[in-house]
């Protein structure tokens, strides 16, 4: 870079999955300079933070292992992005000047309030801070103390089995069928597992009132729970709708193709909380990676002067992991329907573990050698898209 010129100033909010990966791929040019805002100093493997609240794994990784050279790292939360003066406001009354940003800042557990005493008595395992309590409280009642999880999907499933796996009495309570993102074969396989670890798996009926000791149910007999956790649903923080922008019915940053905001060209989203012409993508580290860099390429092309791609991303599988030694993984099309084809036990489980691992270790690759991370495509999503 010339050392008269300015360089691109491009803030990327948010450092999971998504935005750590964005801020590394942006160092393809040497005329930017990256600022990654996160409200923690240690990036957060989300996809095993079960693992953590059960006190199977760490799940936080130091920045210093993964971000590339030149990439800073403020840690704090961003408030507003103010479009007019180019700006984003941090919680410490700081501001940060951009020509760019990218919005990358997840989703969350959506605890209903709607259900008396969810918010009061449940814990969640969405975020690390709430896993971590989690974690604590583990630790109190008697091991054969009945524990209740709430919400049948992934997250549901891989917590309950985590936490069977340690031979907790545990009852699963989904709204709807079990494991509803897979094929009728492959949740067979997920509830047999669940039946041999001694789960008590209740569908179809969703719980009504949580107290700190039973959840109720649409019937209105309590179950004793000593501790309940809840997984069902998600949300996005609200930093889009608080900045003016156009946001879908969840919050997600409603963008074009591009994953360029539609009031905003200087605004590109990522991950969990993008919504592109509406459709996002399944909530997943599978989708976030690749958002992430496609992100970074529409920065990038609009530095160079060039118009943004239309993203691509096809789909393999979706995993469950059962406990430490077993896992279901079900194949999909590219465009996220599943097939019929799975496999289980300790072969899917192996599986699951170095999907895990690479994930971290592709964050690392693309911050010693921008470019380094691929991923499956299957043509522009546009020209799949029914009007």
């Amino acid at each position: 870079m010339d050392a008269h010129s300015t360089p691109h100033e491009i803030v990327v909010i948010g450092g999971g999955y998504a935005g750590t990966v964005a801020a590394n791929h942006l160092r393809l040019r040497t005329d930017v300079a990256i600022t990654l805002v996160n409200p923690r100093p240690t990036f957060v493997e989300r996809i095993r933070l079960h693992q953590f609240a059960a006190g199977n794994y760490d799940a936080a990784v130091d920045y210093g292992t993964l971000l590339g050279d030149g990439v800073r790292l403020v840690v704090d939360s961003a408030t507003r992005i103010d479009s007019a003066s180019r700006t984003v406001e941090l919680a410490s009354g700081d501001a940060l000047d951009y020509d760019y940003v990218i919005y990358a800042v997840g989703s969350t557990g959506a605890i209903p309030s709607s259900v008396p005493g969810a918010a009061e008595f449940a814990y969640s395992v969405a975020e690390f801070e709430f896993a971590e309590r989690l974690r604590a409280r583990l630790a109190e009642p008697p091991a054969d103390a009945a524990i209740t999880v709430v919400g049948g999907g992934l997250t549901g499933v891989e917590t309950a089995a985590e936490l069977a796996d340690q031979g907790r009495a545990v009852t699963l309570i989904c709204g709807g069928v079990l494991a509803p993102a897979l094929t009728a074969p492959a949740r067979r396989s997920v509830a047999t597992w669940l039946s041999e670890h001694g789960v008590t798996v209740l569908e179809g009926d969703p719980v009504t009132q949580v107290r700190q000791d039973a959840v109720v149910l649409t019937g209105g007999t309590p179950r004793p729970s000593a501790l309940t956790v809840w997984t069902a649903g998600f949300g996005v923080p609200g930093l889009a709708a608080a900045s003016g922008l156009s946001v879908d019915p969840l919050g997600r940053l409603l963008t074009d193709e591009t994953l360029v905001s539609v009031d905003d060209d200087r605004v590109v989203g990522a991950g969990d909380a993008a919504s592109p012409s509406g459709r996002p993508l399944r909530m997943r580290c599978q989708a976030a990676m690749p958002l992430g860099i496609q992100a970074a390429d529409a920065v990038l092309s609009r530095i160079a002067g060039t118009a943004p791609a239309v993203i691509d991303q096809a789909f393999k599988s979706t995993c469950i992991s059962l406990g430490r030694h077993a896992a279901t993984m079900q194949y999909s099309r590219p465009d996220d329907t599943p097939l019929d084809t799975f496999i289980d036990g300790q072969k899917a489980a192996e599986a699951k573990e170095e999907l895990c691992r690479r994930a971290v270790m592709g964050i690392s690759m693309e911050g010693r050698s921008p470019g380094a991370v691929v991923w499956q495509k299957a043509g522009p999503r546009a020209a799949r898209m029914v009007a």
